[in-house]
């Protein structure tokens, strides 16, 4: 299938890899970058889902996601590794949960923008949990392109993802995009209990945020890469 992400905050935060390492399923190596492993809040506007034998007719219109991540790699492969996807779109939920054995939740979110500045905004409520998010977030510099071998490069290049069925079976599933444009993002968050259910607070460290306008993206189907 096809996407459009837009409009998209990238929130990064470095923490000791043994707060990740259990969060993850063991045949997965949990990926770091000078010694630390890396959690991400990426929010962002997905402009459609067009699959592949419907090239101009999105699945579903424009809607508003934010997912927390982190990374690994597999057989030396790097990639993604959600926790967690909050979303209101039911097709998202239905089919992509399912089909992709990802985390979705059903939340409310939304997405809103004032010239070049951005309001988002999750709300979830499960097992007796309010969970949420809400940021504004701005571009404040040039774009630019990450080298390789930098941590922007590092944190914002992954070319798949890992997921794990209820037996623990590990699926990837491969993306393809051109690079990020980014900028530097100025942001003020004003509620963030995203990572509440796994234990984990970050109020005492700094995130890295990025700005980008967004790329279209192509994913292909899911394949089994280590059974149980």
């Amino acid at each position: 299938m096809r996407q459009k992400w837009r409009n998209s905050l990238f929130m990064h935060w470095p923490v000791k890899p043994e707060l990740v390492r259990n969060l993850i399923p063991s045949p997965l190596r949990l990926d770091t970058f000078q010694g630390y492993a890396w959690l991400g809040y990426i929010a962002f506007l997905m402009d459609g889902i067009y699959p592949r034998a419907l090239p101009k007719l999105p699945l579903t219109r424009s809607f508003p996601e934010i997912n927390v991540r982190t990374y690994v790699q597999y057989d030396g492969k790097p990639g993604i590794f959600f926790l967690s996807i909050d979303v209101k779109n039911w097709a998202s939920l239905k089919i992509a949960r399912h089909w992709y054995r990802l985390p979705y939740h059903a939340s409310n979110v939304s997405i809103e923008h004032k010239g070049t500045t951005f309001s988002f905004q999750s709300i979830r409520n499960e097992n007796n949990r309010h969970i949420s998010f809400k940021a504004l977030y701005k571009p404040i510099s040039d774009v630019f392109s990450p080298e390789k071998g930098t941590l922007d490069h590092w944190l914002t290049e992954r070319y798949c993802l890992y997921s794990r069925d209820k037996t623990s079976n590990i699926y990837c599933g491969e993306i393809h995009h051109l690079p990020w444009p980014l900028q530097k993002a100025e942001f003020e968050v004003q509620s963030n209990s995203l990572l509440s259910p796994f234990n984990i607070n970050l109020r005492n460290t700094n995130p890295i945020a990025h700005y980008s306008g967004g790329v279209d993206a192509l994913i292909w189907n899911i394949r089994k890469v280590h059974s149980r």
